[in-house]
């Protein structure tokens, strides 16, 4: 997939001078705790997971980075998958990795851009997203771009020494019309 502009951020693939920042980002976990684990493979295994990431459906690589318009600096990464082997649904993330640049609307704005492009390209009827139930950030973005609360799913992510319980949520294709990438 090729760059996505829209106001007020800019997708694009990464590059290999972001994956540095990404993977530190990754490996911090001030950056990425409370609510999710942080990475512990190595960079080449992150790198690797980057180029492989445009042919494999199921890869949880960085598919885009986030820049504010026009061409600042990265502030963060966004991607999707396919979360299981015969559901036809297709779930996005976001990291916001720099903390200067969170409650900006970016992860907001690059969320909105991806869906639209994944409804534009593909046949997917539905898009998910799944939080910790105590990310209000995250609920705030989801439930902001017309995702409905679909349940929870209770102690299905273990990480920071307990067990957290996940927020499911879907838009779908009718839902997302017409579109607005601000929500």
């Amino acid at each position: 997939m090729g760059p996505i502009d829209g106001p007020p951020v800019r997708l694009r693939p990464p590059a290999a001078a972001d994956l540095l920042r990404i993977f530190e980002w990754y490996r911090d976990p001030e950056v990425v705790a409370p609510f999710d684990r942080f990475g512990s493979e190595s960079f080449d295994v992150f790198r690797r997971s980057v180029d492989d990431a445009p042919t494999d459906p199921s890869s949880l690589a960085p598919r885009f980075v986030v820049e504010p318009a026009p061409e600042g600096p990265v502030v963060g990464t966004v991607g999707h998958y396919q979360p299981h082997p015969v559901l036809e649904t297709v779930e996005v993330w976001y990291l916001i990795g720099d903390p200067a640049a969170r409650g900006r609307g970016y992860g907001k704005a690059a969320v909105g851009l991806l869906l639209d492009r994944l409804f534009d390209t593909s046949a997917v009827e539905r898009i998910g997203i799944s939080c910790d139930v105590n990310n209000v950030p995250s609920v705030r973005l989801a439930e902001g771009l017309g995702f409905r609360r679909e349940g929870t799913l209770r102690s299905a992510l273990f990480h920071h020494g307990r067990w957290h319980d996940v927020a499911q949520y879907g838009i779908t294709r009718a839902e997302r019309s017409p579109r607005d990438p601000q929500g």
